[in-house]
């Protein structure tokens, strides 16, 4: 039967209409691939524009410093673990082999810290000495931190290259040479001699107040830069930086005993060089060893208890204070009751070895750079306040009721 002309032009048009829709649904189908290749590409050109290694943003949306993903190897930075890594030898962390992780307190490690602690002496005292000069521009310990916080700035982008070659020798520059070089408590007394005007200035209150601050905002600015230059610095030597090969069992074996030996050295300096180089600088090398050791070990055992902050490392620098503030005290008696030279000059030690070795701003400003806004301003409050009282306390009876003098009175 012939189909009438009527319905011969519905199905043309139902046909037409059916071809005309899977027409568009194939152009709807590309078009949604391409809109797809698109946004992979724009995707991975974000990626690709993203900071580098180094300038991630951090979980709750803050631009994450260097030294921060530096230490991004655990699941957050504000981990306690994360902070305590500073001072440990290279890890698992670093995706290093078994074979090359140390023990924080294994032998190799606390071998290297003992030249680590004598060059670090040394070169804060020298320091300290060339820019010691009349009508300076820059108070002598701003050369001091800056240089110890560039060194571990560098040091911390280089952690994994430090594993790979030899761990222990990554604690010794940092723990152990820059933590030496840098002084915590030195910087404390020199703000509040400021306060007291211990110098005895020709300048009012007001003056006074200036230079303490000063102090103060100046080594905090000097000494943050300082690491994040230093980490910046490492991302440039990183990529060129060839893999050497790490040393022999003898040759840790022959690192280990020529650091025990280097220390020992110091014994005999300090009896058989003349007298006039204890105060100067024989006597701290004999107190640098115990005041490194000290840190290390109140940073190993108490900055991973508490995540607020690093309480090992403000242990270390607030005690240090209190000893350094007695110290003066003992160097600054009257003249009637001054002490021996010998006396003076194992005073002077403690205070520049012990001291110096047992506080320190390098590893205090890496921290700090690690931490939130929140958690890193409530922790260099915390450590510059508590220091100040108890300098306050410790020297300020003493120097206002006359019994010591405001400059030291000992004599070598």
């Amino acid at each position: 039967m012939d189909t009438p002309p009527e319905i011969k032009e519905k199905e043309l048009v139902r046909e037409s209409t059916q071809d005309h829709l899977h027409t568009g649904d194939t152009q709807t189908t590309q078009n949604d691939k391409n809109l797809n290749i698109s946004d992979s590409m724009a995707s991975s050109r974000t990626v690709s524009a993203s900071p580098t290694p180094l300038r991630r943003m951090s979980t709750r949306g803050r631009m994450r410093s260097d030294v921060g993903s530096v230490l991004a190897h655990h699941s957050s930075v504000g981990d306690a673990a994360s902070l305590a890594s500073i001072d440990r030898p290279p890890s698992e962390e670093e995706k290093l082999p078994a074979s090359k992780i140390y023990h924080p307190l294994s032998f190799p490690v606390i071998a290297l810290l003992m030249p680590a602690s004598i060059f670090g002496v040394l070169a804060r005292l020298g320091l300290q000495s060339i820019t010691t000069f009349d009508e300076r521009s820059i108070f002598p310990l701003a050369w001091v931190q800056a240089g110890g916080c560039l060194i571990i700035g560098f040091a911390l982008g280089m952690k994994e290259p430090f594993g790979r070659f030899y761990g222990p020798l990554y604690t010794a520059v940092t723990t152990g040479f820059c933590g030496s070089l840098t002084t915590f408590s030195g910087w404390q007394l020199d703000i509040f001699t400021s306060w007291i005007n211990g110098t005895g200035a020709h300048r009012d209150w007001f003056r006074d107040a200036i230079d303490g601050v000063g102090k103060t905002v100046f080594t905090l600015a000097i000494s943050l830069s300082a690491v994040s230059f230093g980490a910046h610095l490492s991302t440039l030597i990183v990529p060129v930086c060839p893999a050497l090969p790490p040393p022999s069992r003898w040759m840790r074996y022959m690192l280990s005993a020529l650091g025990v030996c280097v220390y020992a050295a110091a014994f005999p300096a300090y009896f058989r060089l003349p007298a006039a180089y204890r105060h100067e600088a024989t006597a701290a090398l004999l107190f640098s060893f115990p005041g490194t050791l000290t840190r290390y070990l109140l940073s190993i055992q108490l900055n991973p208890r508490l995540k607020l902050f690093p309480l090992g490392t403000l242990v270390a620098n607030t005690f240090g204070t209190a000893l350094l503030g007695t110290f003066q005290v003992l160097q600054s008696l009257p003249a009637g009751d001054t002490l021996s030279a010998h006396s003076c000059a194992i005073l002077r030690g403690l205070a520049d070895g012990y001291c110096g070795c047992l506080t320190t701003v390098s590893t205090f400003a890496a921290e700090l750079d690690a931490l939130d806004n929140r958690r890193a301003w409530l922790y260099v409050t915390i450590s510059w306040l508590t220091s100040q009282i108890l300098l306050a306390v410790i020297l300020g009876p003493s120097i206002g009721a006359g019994h010591v003098a405001r400059q030291a009175t000992c004599t070598y």
